[in-house]
Parts: structure tokens; sequence; C-alpha cells
């Protein structure tokens, strides 16, 4: 194994043993899916070393649940019976090529934990331009959810976040690192932080590996309030650059679920474990094999596929398009590989998108710490019911939010 291994990097490599047993244990695995390969950022390190890539904060499954409970994120209503009652195969990019372009944006988060925000900026450019045909194609800033719509940035976040700080507040146009990307250069808010080499093979990547002079691990800088210097007219502007949507955050769960928040609305963010074995991804249908948990990772989910009579997720990373396959990655579809299928976040497919200042002004879900909703029940309030009422405008609230129009208006 580690002449193979020599040979791939020019017969000069001090790997870590540990990493090159765990490749070879993968390597040997009886019905692997997908090929192992020596990433020169790890080479030295025992395999874990992907965990400050590994954004999504702890208890991520909770918040959202909490999101949920309180209405802030709706469930999305799933028709589908199963899995079979979709098309074999899916491809957001194939399915809506008017929107190729956004879709098929692969970003980079460059040494930073902020994974959340890129899969939720991303899907969010994707749904925006979907649901408007075309007519706003440009990408949402990553540098403004990210470091506008957590206090943590860097630190990690949840996958419902971006959703929401996008529906409160809007999010402005930006590119990648200096303009690069297929959007170039013009738009307000450009991702700051240096493109960086991550998991996988050098191969034709030019960036420095994380670690490295030229990608340092990386804090969060400002929450940006001003374009780049180098924003053209159109995006010169911070407030009138604003994009957002008025409708629903929802989530959706399991195979069938997710297969048709896709198909009805576009790419969705989701998340999943990491373990340490998925460092040394180089192409094909990944599945778990070895190796301890290194953290929870926020990706953009795309479509769906079947290879050889495997089903598989196609996902979107944002680890540069010289990662993986492309930019994107496989995973197996249908047995909850690594807990991918347990929820995912977007905006409802019949959401309204523009910019901020021609949309309706957004309107908060209010806080809903009760089980009953007593405007359609008589007099419970004055029976002594109202510990039990959900507050809304018509629910036993005695300073009704200034967005309901009348004491009897119930806002869910």
């Amino acid at each position: 194994m580690k002449s193979a291994v020599a040979l791939m990097f020019g017969g000069a490599l001090a790997a870590h043993p540990d990493r090159l047993t765990q490749i070879q244990l993968i390597a040997n695995t009886p019905g692997l899916l997908w090929k192992p390969v020596v990433d020169p950022r790890f080479d030295s390190d025992s395999p874990g070393a992907s965990k400050s890539l590994c954004g999504l904060k702890p208890g991520w499954e909770k918040s959202l649940d909490d999101a949920i409970k309180s209405g802030e994120v709706q469930m999305q209503q799933t028709l589908l019976k199963s899995s079979q009652d979709a098309p074999q195969s899916f491809d957001s990019e194939a399915s809506w090529p008017h929107c190729a372009k956004v879709i098929g944006d692969i970003r980079d988060q460059s040494n930073c934990g902020c994974c959340w925000a890129f899969a939720g900026a991303g899907a969010a450019s994707d749904r925006m331009c979907i649901a408007t045909n075309a007519s706003i194609v440009v990408p949402l800033s990553a540098q403004d959810v990210c470091f506008c719509g957590s206090d943590d940035g860097c630190k990690g976040g949840f996958i419902q976040e971006p959703w929401m700080y996008i529906a409160q507040t809007g999010a402005v146009t930006g590119s990648q690192y200096q303009g690069s990307g297929p959007f170039g250069k013009g738009l307000c808010a450009d991702f700051s932080l240096p493109h960086c080499h991550h998991h996988g093979p050098q191969g034709k990547d030019p960036f420095p590996a994380e670690g490295e002079p030229g990608c340092p691990t990386q804090t969060s800088p400002k929450c940006p309030s001003t374009c780049d210097a180098e924003a053209d007219s159109a995006h010169s502007s911070f407030s009138a650059d604003k994009y957002s949507f008025r409708g629903s955050t929802v989530a959706a769960e399991g195979e069938a679920g997710i297969m048709e928040a896709i198909m009805t609305g576009g790419p969705v963010e989701t998340a999943f474990d990491v373990y340490s074995d998925f460092e040394n991804y180089g192409g094909g249908i990944y599945h778990h094999i070895t190796g301890e948990k290194a953290g929870g990772h926020a990706v953009r989910m795309v479509g769906w596929g079947v290879e050889a009579g495997v089903k598989y997720w196609k996902v979107a990373n944002s680890w540069n398009p010289y990662w993986g396959e492309k930019g994107y990655f496989r995973i197996r579809r249908g047995n909850n590989e690594c807990n991918i299928e347990n929820k995912v976040a977007a905006a409802s497919p019949s959401a309204t998108w523009g910019k901020v200042s021609s949309l309706p002004p957004y309107k908060p879900v209010c806080e809903d710490t009760g089980v009953m909703d007593c405007s359609k029940v008589k007099n419970l309030c004055h029976m002594g019911g109202a510990p039990l009422c959900k507050k809304t405008c018509g629910c036993c609230v005695d300073n009704p939010p200034p967005y309901c129009k009348s004491p009897s208006q119930v806002v869910v």
C-alpha cells in the first residue's frame, strides 16, 4: 500500500502510519463502493483531522425540532408513498437547465467551519432562481449569511439558520474569494477567506492545503454592512442588494420526503456525520467503513441516482471543485447513511422570492408555547384555559404583536 501511495505523490510521502493503515483497511473491505486516497493535507496527521471543517453544532437535530415545534419551520407534506414513486434518477442542474450556472456553482468554505452557511446560501440561490424561472440568477453571499446570520460564524451553526436569516433580513449577492467562480467580480460581498485544498488527492487543485501558508485556520471577520469596493453599480448598495423570500421555511425527512422536496423546489440543505474515513474519499458511492466521528457537516443535496443497483444521493460539498467528483460526492441512499436523511431544510417551494424592497414586510411567527388554537374555542380563555393557548393574535394575548390586524386574526 505504501508503495502505491508513494507513486501517487511522486515517490515521496511521509504519511502517518495510522492513516495508511486506515486506507489499507478500507481498500480491503469487501463490497467497497468508493475509492480511498491519501490527501496531502492529512498525510502526516492521524485520522480525524477534518474536525475544523465540520461546522455543524452539536444538538442541531434538537434545534431544528424546536424550531418546528415553535412554528418557525414547517414540515413539508410528503405526497410520495415511497421512493419507488419517484424517478430512478434526478439531477437539479439537468432538470432546471436555465438555473444550471447557479446550481453548478461549487464554493469553498476555506479553513472555516461555516459549512452551514455555504450549504444554505447555495441552496437558497438555487431555489430563488428556480422559483423566479431564472429571472433572478445570482449567488447569495456566504460572507453575509455566515458572519451576519449567526454569532459564531466559523465556529458553527444550524441548518435552519441560513433560511431564517434570509427570510428575516435578506442576503446580499456575493461571489467566491476575490471574484473567482462562475459569477466573477462585481457582486456586493464576496467571500473574504482564501481558497484551500481540502481532503482528497492534490491533483490539479492549485490551492494551498489547510493549515499551510496561504490557508491558515480562520476566525470570523465582522458582519459586513457595506458592499465591496469592487462591486459594480447594480450591487453597490448593501441595503438595496438584499434578496429574500416570503413563505415558510420548511423541513423534510426520510428518503421519499427529501426526494419530493428536491423535485418540487430544488436543492436542499442537509447534514450528516463525518467519520475520519471520509477524509480519504476520492470518488464513488461513499458509505462509512471505519474511523471515529470527526463532527457534523452541512452540505447541499442536489439529486439522486442508481449505479450498478446501488442507490445514491448526489451532494454538493463546499471544498472547491477540485475535491471529490468535481466538488460533489455521492453517498448511499435509502439507509440513512451517516444520518444524512434525518432532516433537510429549505424555503417552501411556493415561496415568493425577490429583493427585500419589492416584498411585503417580514412577519415573524408568533412565539408558540401552547397546544391549542383558542381563538376557535368559545370562552376558553375566560374559563382558565389561557395557559393552554397558542400565543397567536386571537389566543389570550395581553399585548398582541403589532402585525395583528384584528383580535380575531390567527397567525401560524
